[in-house]
């Protein structure tokens, strides 16, 4: 099998173009009817609301039985793949989610990289490092599958020890095919379609409804904040007009996770536009981890800025910060994408840029 480092095609058959319409009428029928149940008062509607999607996920269930049959199949292919990047993306318990980027080089087919996410316990997490080798496993027709092989057989550690690979470009990144454009239009038709005709059946009901139970619009706010701390992660979400680079606003959220609590320490900080993420480390454990409040949050605007203006993404759509303590120190990376690719770069634990990777 060859790999083709374009873009993957994308998936509007016929059979995936009925489909994304079925999924979106039920969609667009079982939110429509469990309003409008609710709002007439008619409980078979909003039974049959809530019944819709259970009836048509079993179908498809069912329907992708035999796929999934062949796909088990397949034998897997063993390869080795080095570690490009990781970071970890939250958790509740001992197993982290972890985001790989890997350079994968099987045996006999030119090498690619790929982004996976993978569950890490976290006593094992120091032994993954930026540059480590890996023995990995994909099947042969799907190879954005790539699955880390925890245990390998003695024959592949041996191989992992001794290998020294090279990184392939970004320009080989191999990805699930998209369903294309046409898929996502005729769901969305069909959601419209379905909540249209819900709400055209019933329409005398809601007439009446509206008649008899008049009251004032709601006052609609486009600034909030929600902050949501669970035993081992705590997320703080801002509202549509409001960002993270905003003065001070990172400072306060981080207040806002840690306020009323004994000094907890962190594996990650993970932050983005409107949404900000601390991983914090279990009591007890070993893995790398550091305390939330001494990042220089002050200087995060202006990483940010940096990034955007200097490293060629001259028109940047969006762009992430992410603090760890994986990769030996304290380390702060800055990512923004755009049409010209995806760039980054990385400063210390006092917000001096120490690496800098311009957009190919």
């Amino acid at each position: 099998m060859t790999i083709t480092t374009s873009a993957p095609p994308s998936r509007s058959t016929p059979v995936a173009l009925a489909r994304g319409f079925l999924t979106g009428a039920v969609i667009g029928g079982s939110l429509a009817a469990l309003v409008v149940g609710v709002v007439v008062e008619k409980v078979p509607l909003f039974i049959g609301g809530l019944g819709l999607p259970i009836v048509y996920g079993l179908l498809l269930l069912l329907a992708g039985a035999p796929r999934r049959a062949r796909e088990a199949e397949v034998v897997p292919r063993t390869a080795l793949a080095v570690i490009e990047s990781l970071r970890a993306i939250g958790g509740e318990t001992s197993d982290v989610p972890v985001r790989f980027d890997l350079t994968v080089v099987p045996d006999d087919e030119p090498a690619y990289r790929v982004g996976i996410t993978q569950d890490i316990n976290l006593v094992d997490l120091p032994d993954y490092r930026p540059r480590g080798v890996l023995v990995v496993k994909y099947p042969p027709d799907r190879p954005w599958r790539v699955t880390i092989v925890k245990r390998p057989t003695p024959e592949w550690e041996e191989r992992a020890a001794g290998a020294q690979l090279d990184s392939a470009p970004e320009s080989t990144m191999v990805t699930e095919p998209s369903e294309g454009r046409s898929t996502g239009f005729v769901r969305l038709f069909g959601l419209l379609l379905a909540a249209a005709a819900v709400v055209f059946l019933f329409r005398v009901d809601l007439f009446e409804q509206q008649d008899s139970a008049a009251s004032p619009a709601p006052t609609v706010t486009s600034t909030w904040s929600t902050t949501v701390v669970s035993s081992g992660t705590g997320t703080v979400s801002l509202g549509p007009d409001q960002s993270f680079l905003d003065d001070g606003e990172l400072r306060k959220a981080i207040n806002s996770l840690t306020e009323g609590k004994d000094p907890r320490q962190a594996i990650t900080v993970f932050a983005q536009e409107r949404v900000l993420s601390v991983v914090f480390s279990p009591s007890g454990t070993k893995a790398p981890q550091f305390d939330p409040l001494s990042l220089p949050y002050e200087r995060f605007p202006a990483l940010v800025k940096e990034a955007e203006t200097t490293l060629g993404v001259h028109s940047p759509t969006s762009w992430q910060i992410t603090a760890d303590h994986l990769a030996g120190s304290l380390t702060i990376r800055v990512g923004v994408t755009g049409p010209e690719g995806s760039a980054s770069l990385e400063a210390n634990g006092e917000g001096q840029v120490v690496r800098r990777a311009p957009a190919r």
